[in-house]
């Protein structure tokens, strides 16, 4: 199919890989790993969910044809290995990751848009560019994936990716959209952060 002219900011893309590509080499750092290991990480991270969400679509792998993304994501590996792990210790990690989902689940909704894809699915095209870097990372670290916990995650993804179909539907501007939507995704894993926020989970045979 071919694609709409799009009008995406590359730089949202490049922030959306670099946050994620963070939490993955700091991921394996912390684990005290090579830095081949980390930068792995740092790279399957930042591109995972991307990745599936192009091959989906059937869209030209992004960071292949990128000249920028692959630098940023080694750049970030190297920035993981230099600096102590203390300095990312606490929350700053998570709240990292939570702006990464937010920008990467409205960019995917968007990319999706713009290669025909109707809104549905173009919003779980967003939820799946948000999380699965993120997955892919807790299950090479042996870690319960967060997909799997009751706190809110994929919900925050789902919000943002359901904003920016909805902007773009009604007709708002570009830029109105994804601040928009960012604002509401981050806020909302920001909240379920700060307050440990979640969903009930299923109470099994009564």
């Amino acid at each position: 199919m071919t694609p709409l002219a799009p009008a995406l900011p590359p730089v949202l893309d490049l922030v959306g890989v670099a946050v994620f590509a963070l939490t993955g080499a700091l991921s394996a750092a912390r684990m005290r790993q090579t830095l081949v290991t980390v930068a792995f990480f740092s790279l399957i991270t930042g591109v995972g969910g991307g990745s599936l969400r192009d091959l989906l679509i059937g869209a030209p792998v992004f960071w292949v044809r990128d000249p920028l993304v692959a630098p940023v994501c080694l750049g970030v590996a190297l920035l993981a290995w230099f600096t102590p792990v203390r300095w990312w210790r606490g929350h700053l990690l998570e709240w990292a990751d939570a702006l990464g989902l937010a920008v990467y689940a409205v960019f995917g909704t968007i990319k999706a848009l713009h290669w025909g894809v109707p809104p549905v699915p173009a919003m779980l095209m967003g939820v799946i560019t948000g999380c699965i870097g993120g997955i892919v990372r807790d299950v090479l670290a042996g870690q319960p994936s967060i997909l799997m916990r009751p706190e809110l995650y994929v919900t925050a993804a789902a919000l943002a990716a359901g904003i920016a179909a909805g902007g773009i539907a009604l007709g708002l501007s570009a830029g109105l959209t994804w601040a928009i939507a960012v604002a509401a995704g981050f806020a909302l894993r920001g909240a379920a952060i700060h307050w440990s926020l979640g969903l009930p989970a299923h109470r099994g045979e009564s």
